[in-house]
């Protein structure tokens, strides 16, 4: 069943429930950090309240317990600045006040309610039946007409926000969920041939997007960066040097090791790794060719050397399809960043370039590259979708 989107939904004069993802980086006071998230939203919001909607938004903003789980104050501030209607902030969800809040809402005028995670439920996951029946579902959903989903960043979770409304109203799809679906779900449409970047520390993540996509024949190649290069020179018989070693040990990931020979074995002439890597020599970058390695006592692979960054640059650049999944480096210190920020100009060189989100998208948001045709907004959805794993909330639309 194809998805509705809001070509398909009559907007005037309907009470709209709208789930996006604004989860972003906080400053100590609480103020917003960075506001990319919240303006991927503009589009959609800006579209439904021009067509005369009545808009309830719906966001998280961190975790329990942690630093950044915070309320959503400051986020309904800027989006009254983003947007060119009137943004409002309730500090509740779903309650009698809330409520309120959403019923008298006039034409053209939305209404931030306050953070789903501060109810306990919506940090649980259900399946769509049971989320229908949540507290938050059923008191909202109430005084709502119909449903959007524009948090693509959180598809791939089942909680009640994301899969219990579209059970119980009318369910579509805004702008930013549309768009991903489109990019990231035919990614077999891209022109060929397709060359995947994965790197990162998140090992088994980026992993799985490598099998996934050598074995459904989806890459022509994978070019290796980060924490995953080194576990597959280590898969090589590399020696590294005890301090990377320890990190792929102490970080749980000495079994991919395994995977990683098992995938050099059966799709070695698709998969490349690094010439050269950085390490950190008397404060400074040192870069060393993998024939002379191990590095000195203490010293840890940073990043992937100028020799590799050339090599997987005329892979990238001109016809074909680059698709990047994790930073090549430690590229928040500025010594240890040139791998990430040339590789990934590079890539803005290939016919069509699509970056997976996460860590990947704030990497080119800290160095400002833009003419990427496609930067998702999401990490662990993006994932999903590139290794042809179903997402929660995408499934609950289609339903």
């Amino acid at each position: 069943m194809a998805i509705q989107t809001l070509d398909d939904l009559a907007v005037q004069g309907t009470t709209l429930g709208v789930r996006i993802d604004i989860n972003s980086p906080l400053d100590d006071d609480g103020s917003l950090a960075d506001d990319a998230r919240l303006r991927a939203h503009v589009d959609t919001l800006s579209e439904l309240l021009e067509r005369g909607g009545r808009v309830a938004v719906l966001a998280h903003q961190g975790r329990p317990g942690g630093d950044e789980f915070r309320d959503l104050r400051p986020h309904a501030e800027r989006l009254d600045e983003l947007l060119d209607a009137p943004a409002g902030y309730a500090d509740a969800t779903f309650s009698s006040d809330a409520r309120r809040a959403v019923e008298n809402l006039d034409d053209g005028e939305a209404v931030v309610l306050e953070n789903t995670r501060f109810y306990s439920e919506e940090y649980m996951e259900f399946p769509p039946e049971r989320a229908a029946r949540t507290e938050l579902v059923e008191k909202l959903g109430g005084v709502l007409d119909a449903y959007v989903n524009d948090a693509f960043a959180a598809a791939h979770r089942s909680q009640p926000s994301l899969v219990g409304f579209p059970t119980r109203l009318s369910g579509y799809a805004g702008r930013v969920m549309e768009r991903e679906l489109d990019v990231l779900g035919d990614i077999e449409a891209t022109p060929e041939p397709r060359t995947y970047v994965v790197g990162g520390a998140k090992v088994p993540d980026s992993m799985a997007v490598a099998e996934s996509v050598l074995e459904r024949g989806l890459a022509d190649s994978v070019l290796t960066t980060g924490v995953v290069a080194n576990v597959f020179l280590l898969a090589e018989g590399i020696d590294l040097g005890d301090a990377s070693a320890d990190f792929v040990y102490d970080q749980g990931y000495w079994d991919e090791i395994d995977r990683a020979a098992d995938m050099l074995a059966e799709y070695g002439d698709r998969i490349e790794v690094p010439k050269d890597v950085a390490v950190e020599r008397d404060g400074e970058r040192c870069e060393l060719a993998v024939s002379d390695l191990p590095p000195e006592d203490g010293e840890a692979v940073m990043d992937i050397g100028s020799e590799t960054v050339a090599a997987y640059g005329d892979r990238l650049r001109g016809p074909g399809t680059a698709i990047l999944n994790g930073p090549a480096g430690v590229f928040e210190d500025e010594t240890f960043a040139a791998g990430t920020r040339d590789l990934f100009e590079t890539a803005t060189e290939a016919e069509y370039s699509v970056v997976g989100g996460g860590d990947t998208a704030a990497a080119i948001r800290r160095f400002g590259i833009e003419g990427f045709d496609h930067v998702s907004t999401g990490g662990g959805a993006a994932l999903n979708m590139l290794t042809g794993e179903e997402l929660a909330a995408v499934e609950a639309l289609r339903n």
